[in-house]
Parts: C-alpha cells; sequence; structure tokens
C-alpha cells in the first residue's frame, strides 16, 4: 500500500451524496482520457478565494472501525459500508473507505500511472465533444485519432450534449460515474463513433496501462521589461517519481534564470515526492513537522538543492495538501515569493489500513506544520503578493525583481 499521504482521492459515494471531490491530478493528466471542458482549455481551476472548511470534527478510531467492520461481515453484512458509518459519525471529512477495486486504481494512480487510450476531450459550440490531444504512442494516436476530431460515440452511447465527465466514464469503462474507480483493466475494448469534416468512422481502441505526466517544463520567452525569459514548472500532482523530475528540471534550467513553480490545481499527493521537490531548491533543512497519532515526525530536504536560483511559486484555492507543504516550506524558508491566491487548506495525513473483505480504508492519523510552525489545515496559505487576475504574469514580473533571467 502506498505510505503517508495527503491527497484529494476520488470519495465514495455514500448515501446518496454527490461526488464533489475527485483524484484531480490523475483526471487532468488523462487516467480519465478526459479533461475538464467547463473550466477551460488548458484544464486549471480557477482561483478561488475563501477560507475552507475544518478537515475533521475529530479522529476515526481505528479499532472502533475495524470492529464494525469485522462484526458486520460475521453478521453477513457490508463490512465495509459498516466502516463507512463510522466515519461518517466522526465528521472527518478526508478518511474515506475504498472497496479493493477502488483502492487500486488510487494505488496505481498514485504508482504514476493510468489505465486510459491517451486522450483528452473537450466541450464545443452545440455539446459537440471534440478530441483536444492525443497522447504520443497511446492508442488514441496508434488508431489515427487527430486533436480536433469529434467524438460521436463511445461504445454505442451518443454523447454529443452531455457532461463530460460522463464521456470521462465511458472512456475509462465504467459506464456509469467517477466514483466507481479505476478505470477497466489494460486490454479492454472501447468503441469509438468519430467525424473528421465529413467523414465518419468507427474504430476500436484497446485501453493501456499509461504513465501519468506530473511535471511539465516549458522555457518562456522575455516579454518586455521585468518579464526576463524564465523556466516554467508545472507539477499537475505528486505521485512516484515526481519529485526526481522536478530536480532534473531545475537543473535543465539556463545559468542564473528564474524558476516560476506552478502548484496552481495540484490536489497533493505522496508526502516523500513532495520532500524531494523541496529538496531541488533547498540545501537540506527542515521541511515540515508532522504527528502520527500524536507522535511527531520529521521532514528534511536533501542536501545540494539549488539555493541561488529566483524562485516564485504560483498559488490557487486548488492547491492542496502536499503542495501546500511544499508551499509552505518554501515561504516559511524564505527561498520562495508566493504568488496567487489563499490556498485550500488541508493540512491532514492519511494511511491506510486493510479491513474485512479486503476493503481498505483511508484514516487520519494527524496533522502537519510548516517549518515555522504554521497549521494550514482549514486556513490555507496565504500568498505574499495576493491576485486574482493574471498571476502568472504579475508572477513573472516579480521573478524579474528578483533578477530571473539569464
Amino acid at each position: 500500500m502506498p505510505g503517508p499521504t495527503m491527497f484529494v482521492p476520488p470519495r465514495r459515494t455514500r448515501r446518496g451524496a454527490v461526488l464533489t471531490l475527485v483524484f484531480a491530478g490523475v483526471l487532468a493528466a488523462g487516467a480519465a482520457t478526459g479533461s475538464w471542458g467547463e473550466e477551460g482549455q488548458d484544464g486549471r481551476n480557477p482561483a478561488v478565494d475563501r477560507t475552507p472548511p475544518r478537515t475533521a470534527a475529530r479522529a476515526v478510531d481505528r479499532n472502533a472501525l475495524e470492529a464494525a467492520a469485522a462484526e458486520a461481515a460475521e453478521d453477513g453484512k457490508s463490512g465495509s459500508e459498516a466502516a463507512a458509518e463510522v466515519i461518517d459519525r466522526s465528521g472527518d471529512a478526508w478518511s474515506a473507505v475504498y472497496s479493493p477495486r477502488e483502492y487500486e486504481g488510487f494505488a496505481l494512480a498514485l504508482d504514476g500511472a493510468y489505465v486510459g487510450v491517451g486522450l483528452t476531450t473537450r466541450r464545443t459550440g452545440g455539446g459537440r465533444m471534440e478530441v483536444d490531444a492525443v497522447r504520443p504512442g497511446g492508442p488514441a494516436e496508434r488508431a489515427g485519432v487527430r486533436p480536433g476530431d469529434r467524438i460521436r460515440t463511445i461504445d454505442a452511447v451518443d454523447v454529443t450534449g452531455r457532461p463530460v465527465t460522463d464521456v470521462v466514464s465511458l472512456l475509462r469503462g465504467d459506464g456509469r460515474s467517477l466514483s466507481a474507480w479505476p478505470a477497466a483493466t489494460p486490454g479492454t475494448p472501447v468503441r469509438l463513433g468519430l467525424q473528421r469534416g465529413g467523414r465518419r468512422w468507427e474504430r476500436t481502441l484497446l485501453r493501456a496501462r499509461l504513465a501519468t505526466e506530473n511535471v511539465e517544463a516549458v522555457r518562456l520567452a522575455g516579454g518586455g521589461p521585468g518579464t526576463a525569459p524564465a523556466t516554467l514548472i508545472k507539477i499537475g500532482s505528486f505521485t512516484k517519481g515526481t519529485g526526481d523530475r522536478v530536480r532534473e528540471a531545475v537543473r535543465a534550467a539556463a545559468p542564473g534564470e528564474g524558476v516560476l513553480l506552478d502548484l496552481r490545481g495540484n490536489p497533493g499527493g505522496l508526502l516523500t515526492e513532495a520532500v524531494t521537490a523541496a529538496s531541488a531548491f533547498l540545501d537540506g533543512g527542515l521541511v515540515a513537522t508532522y504527528d502520527v497519532h500524536g507522535r511527531p515526525r520529521v521532514l528534511e530536504a536533501g542536501r545540494g538543492g539549488d539555493t541561488r536560483r529566483p524562485l516564485v511559486v504560483l498559488v490557487d484555492g486548488g492547491t492542496m495538501s502536499a503542495a501546500e507543504l511544499l508551499t509552505g516550506a518554501l515561504q516559511d524558508r524564505g527561498r520562495a515569493v508566493v504568488v496567487g491566491s489563499r490556498t485550500f487548506g488541508k493540512g491532514s495525513v492519511q494511511m491506510p489500513s486493510r479491513l474485512a473483505e479486503g476493503s481498505v480504508a483511508e484514516l487520519t492519523v494527524g496533522h502537519y506544520r510548516t517549518p515555522a510552525g504554521r497549521s494550514v489545515d482549514g486556513t490555507g496559505i496565504v500568498p505574499d503578493l495576493v491576485v486574482r487576475d493574471d498571476a502568472e504574469q504579475r508572477a513573472r514580473t516579480v521573478l524579474g525583481g528578483l533578477g530571473g533571467g539569464s
């Protein structure tokens, strides 16, 4: 099982509740082989300026939860449902119970992989669904699918006018809702009805296991006074290998060139990967402290990071959990200027526990604090420069003032 996580996994729907929070990193990367067309072409959530609710009313008693699940199983009832009721009564918004299949998808995503066909979608006028991008080497590209192709049907289901979430669900293979994790297994077929201009055709694709691309590094050219060349590093989520890819991107940046670290919309992930990412900009020292059932733990950066390169961190209301841990560390250590809007405010740590019937409970075991001792849970992190519009351009201006440029 994955170790300590600070994440927004897909929540199971309980007692008719709607699916309000999803594993955003996986969806944006294409694990669901679809993007959130309603949120814009770039897939980023708009900045949110709000004070989030507290994470938990009280900690879930692990022994009580396991006892409830075992008792229900002995009585021929669902152990996972009994465990979910214990969590519901606790008021903990981040603890959850998953079926073996659901948790398999969760673990797969944290491992930096997903099952899909390698394309993202967008809605256009009239509710039409189009291919936005095609992953090189993926099943969609091998089948000749191109950006701009219209998707008319998926497994004979007309998708015109349907929500993007429904299209995502059909492409993944659950055919019902985003809560039915994970996607179908590799090798399962999905038949697409496509249109390009006046040509209509159908093609069957075989889903495959693909690696997520959670780190994107782009060199930004200078754009006039106050905007020197810089490297933009966008982190979608902290899955396995993310930290090392951030370090590689920093090392590849031109000497003296500033870095824009974009954590907007990042839902978090593995603690270890966030610490490794912090190590790219720090030369050892404290990243955060957290407690597990009251026992303190310390997270420290590795040695040898780039401590001289100008650095600005971009955040918004979708910056959560492990992404907030990284932001708080760089801010408290005086290593970066933070620009954007208040972050979400999820400062809790979850760890998995296997239950009867093979289901898994992800339970909150503690909360973390930044190097300066700040708790972000329920409050978030306030940027050094709060901006609502043109955050990236403002961040570049700040970076120029810090001396970022070749």
